[in-house]
């Protein structure tokens, strides 16, 4: 641009700010991304000015849940998170990357919170009932037992000061699969937020993490889910902008063993899969927050699930179970607030 332009876009900027407080929002355009990151589809969608800018913006995001993943995956060996599980038993304190401690201390204070119905050292059990997805086959009552010997939140040591981690008894294993989607999505969207794109939403399986919202729109017009698909309940949507959304149930990933369905989700206090058939939906001011919170009242039951909502800001829940014929919804005092007006309809 010329000296001459330059001067023309200033002064025509500072017009604007002195006429109206601000310059009005160029058109922007719906763009849309997919990608596999931490093994399953990662889909942006985000409003730009422009393809390139939503291309750079969403190329630059994936590359940070990619990043994220280097650090958080119990799959990859290789990971920060699997070489910490590898000195368990060693009375080593591991020092541990900013990002790592973030996740850790916040999953502890959750741990405490839930008298460990929320455990990310819960690893060895659910390698276990991996297994069992597998073969169909229940683990066995000795290799149970022995897994949950090595679990316990009260077995990982974080020492705030210098920032380290100790595991305290031999094949303690990590497992931060409740937490760390939440976290990649939070990230993702603190970068598109930071190149000018706020207006975004970042979805990965049951969790999303929602920015401002599109252009004319109060928020994010959200379809949650149901416990069972074919039920014939009415289609019920929330409109969200800036917080995080969870969705933890047992709808795709469970394992039918001798006519008992058995959940994916582990109870970390019993070592077993849970079996009450169940579907917890979490609104929360980011995805972290709300992934932890969804696996915690899953674990804990509607009640104890409903005080712990209840009792954390700015947050909300619906519960649905089926645990024998009869349905059950159990809804927090805020939940209702962020649904759509055809509620019902």
């Amino acid at each position: 641009m010329t000296s001459c332009g330059l001067l023309a876009a200033m002064a025509w900027g500072g017009g604007c700010a002195a006429r109206h407080g601000r310059c009005p929002e160029p058109p922007l355009s719906r763009f849309e991304f997919t990608e596999a990151q931490m093994g399953m589809p990662f889909r942006i969608v985000v409003y730009a000015p422009g393809r390139a800018a939503a291309e750079a913006g969403a190329a630059s995001a994936f590359g940070r849940v990619a990043a994220l993943d280097a650090i958080f995956s119990d799959y990859d060996t290789d990971s920060e998170l699997s070489r910490l599980s590898q000195t368990a038993g060693q009375d080593m304190a591991v020092p541990v990357s900013d990002e790592l401690w973030r996740v850790l201390d916040w999953a502890q204070a959750l741990a405490r919170r839930t008298g460990g119905a929320f455990d990310i050292t819960a690893g060895p059990c659910i390698s276990l009932w991996r297994k069992a997805r597998r073969t169909r086959h229940l683990p066995s009552p000795q290799s149970l037992a022995t897994a949950c010997e090595a679990v316990g939140h009260t077995k990982l040591h974080l020492d705030s000061r210098r920032r380290t981690a100790r595991l305290e008894v031999p094949y303690m294993r990590l497992d931060l699969g409740a937490v760390a989607k939440g976290r990649a999505l939070d990230a993702a969207l603190d970068v598109l937020r930071r190149r000018g794109l706020p207006r975004a939403m970042i979805h990965c399986g049951g969790d999303m993490a929602l920015g401002d919202a599109p252009p004319g729109k109060r928020g994010w017009r959200i379809e949650i889910a149901p416990l069972e698909p074919a039920g014939g309940r009415p289609v019920r949507f929330a409109v969200l902008r800036r917080c995080g959304l969870a969705t933890s149930g047992d709808a795709f990933q469970h394992v039918k063993i001798a006519g008992v369905r058995y959940s994916h989700i582990v109870n970390p206090r019993t070592g077993i899969g849970l079996t009450d058939c169940s579907l917890v939906t979490v609104i929360a001011p980011d995805a972290m927050t709300a992934d932890g919170l969804a696996t915690a009242v899953s674990v804990l039951g509607p009640e104890a699930g409903l005080a712990l909502i209840e009792a954390t800001a700015r947050t909300a829940v619906l519960v649905e179970r089926q645990p024998g014929e009869r349905a059950e919804v159990y809804e927090s005092r805020r939940w209702r607030r962020h649904l759509d007006v055809g509620y019902g309809r």
